[in-house]
């Protein structure tokens, strides 16, 4: 909440991320976690797009007052473009239990861990990493380490 208060602000940095007992501490998992709710801010400060499609005059005129719009493809990957968090389940607690009931926490630590073994960064482009290690020689320099 407070990461979607200073969004609405106007704020273009909120730092915090896998930060936990007032940043004494950071944690992997806490930071999955956080990154997932700030996918949803980013999206809830983007506002809601109004176009054709996401009006959907057409089908609103089709089904009629009173109808049944759950069953049009439009809402389901319209329902989908609006949230769809990576550690927040959402299946009823019947499909969560028979799937393992692993809690949110526990999902976005495995995820780190994989992460932490598995991601391979793309390198730098050649002249990015020369001006990268301009700077850090010129630092050196000034710093009298070099």
């Amino acid at each position: 909440m407070t990461a979607l208060l200073a969004a609405l602000a106007g704020a273009n940095l909120i730092y915090g991320a896998g930060m936990t007992e007032s940043g004494v501490t950071f944690d992997y998992a806490q930071y999955v976690l956080d990154n997932d709710i700030a996918g949803l801010v980013k999206q809830a400060i983007g506002g809601v797009p109004v176009n054709d499609e996401t009006l959907a005059v057409d089908d609103i005129e089709t089904v009629g007052p009173f109808g049944d719009f759950m069953s049009l493809s439009a809402t389901l990957q319209h329902m989908h473009d609006l949230s769809t968090p990576r550690f927040m389940d959402r299946r009823v607690r019947e499909e969560w239990e028979a799937a393992g009931a692993e809690d949110a926490y526990t999902v976005a630590r495995e995820a780190a861990q994989r992460i932490l073994a598995e991601h391979r960064p793309e390198p730098l482009p050649d002249e990015v990493q020369a001006q990268v290690d301009a700077v850090v020689r010129d630092a050196e320099l000034h710093a009298g380490l070099a």
